[in-house]
């Protein structure tokens, strides 16, 4: 098939961070023989990007001529697909995309439109299906679970004892780690305070965002920054414990990873999460301060490295997740052709 990948968030030199999760899904496709064509926006800032993207669609679509358009993201990324009207569109809903058709009237009105003129609709998680669902009926019936992956070749067990060296880290006592953007949503708050309250081991920070000069300078806690994505399974092998306890995680690609990584995780009960974290791969955390600190006591007490953790994760090695979605693109491109 002829593929035209049309995404609002994908790794460029200023944010190698941003989007991995669809630049790795192109990979699988274009390794299962496709040829692929992107319209992208690979850095951050600015709404000039999404009117960018937009020509970068139409441009794309004429002159590649796809079979089948693969867009990430409701609105914008999605809507523009879908605009460009060259070929059949496959969505893929992520997270914040829905919570803006919840809370955005204009925005509501623009995923119902991309929706309706969809062949099939993707979501990462069945907890963001049924959100998706809510807010937009329309996309009930056409819509399947498929999340983004897991690379099980980048992210395996592998010694901590190296990891450590390989990273700088000399953890004393139990070493935490906490990978995503450091915003209020990720609830990296709650979790240095609930860290603070435990008070032993050592916690790690590595990603960016608002909240960072929040987190930096307490006992315990380092915050590395952005790395990029390639540094990630090292940092995973050399934690114990690998946290993500969102106020709200549509997916957890972190969480996932370090699963992967046979590393116990902390993960947040709401969202995504439940569906794929069973008993002793780790704890799942209401965000509430007292609750996450007995996750991270529970977490901190399983073993390390963890065959229950790194056993849940095989079932979303991301060449299957790949694998599903090409059945849907295909289905769209017969479609067309029929």
């Amino acid at each position: 098939m002829r593929i035209l990948l049309v995404s609002q968030m994908y790794p460029g030199p200023t944010a190698p961070h941003l989007g991995v999760f669809v630049a790795g899904l192109e990979r699988e496709l274009a390794a299962r023989g496709h040829e692929l064509e992107r319209a992208v926006v690979d850095r951050p800032g600015g709404r000039s990007r999404h009117l960018k993207l937009l020509l970068d669609v139409g441009a794309a679509a004429r002159r590649f001529r796809p079979d089948v358009v693969y867009a990430h993201f409701l609105v914008p990324a999605g809507l523009w697909a879908t605009l460009a009207g060259l070929a059949p569109v496959v969505l893929t809903a992520h997270g914040q995309d829905v919570e803006n058709a919840i809370s955005r009237g204009l925005v509501r009105r623009a995923t119902r439109h991309a929706v309706r003129r969809a062949a099939s609709v993707i979501a990462v998680s069945e907890w963001l299906r049924h959100r998706l669902t809510e807010v937009v009926p329309e996309a009930g019936a056409k819509t399947s679970v498929i999340d983004c992956g897991v690379d099980l070749e980048r992210f395996r067990p592998s010694d901590s004892d190296d990891a450590r060296v390989a990273v700088g880290w000399r953890p004393q006592g139990t070493a935490f780690l906490c990978v995503g953007s450091l915003s209020e949503r990720k609830n990296v708050l709650g979790l240095a305070r609930a860290f603070e309250r435990r008070g032993e081991g050592e916690l790690v920070f590595v990603g960016d965002g608002p909240l960072r000069p929040a987190l930096e300078g307490r006992r315990g806690i380092r915050v590395v920054g952005a790395v990029s994505h390639d540094d990630v399974p090292q940092w995973m092998a050399a934690a114990d414990v690998v946290c993500q306890p969102s106020l709200a995680e549509p997916f957890g690609l972190a969480t996932l990873e370090g699963m992967a990584s046979g590393r116990s995780v902390v993960a947040s009960s709401v969202g995504g999460p439940p569906e794929f974290v069973p008993e002793g791969a780790g704890v799942l955390a209401d965000p509430d301060d007292d609750l996450l600190v007995a996750a991270l006591d529970a977490a901190a007490a399983l073993p390390c490295p963890n065959l229950a953790a790194r056993e849940a994760a095989l079932g979303h090695d991301v060449r299957r997740q790949a694998e599903r979605v090409e059945e849907l693109l295909d289905r769209a491109a017969r479609g067309r052709r029929a």
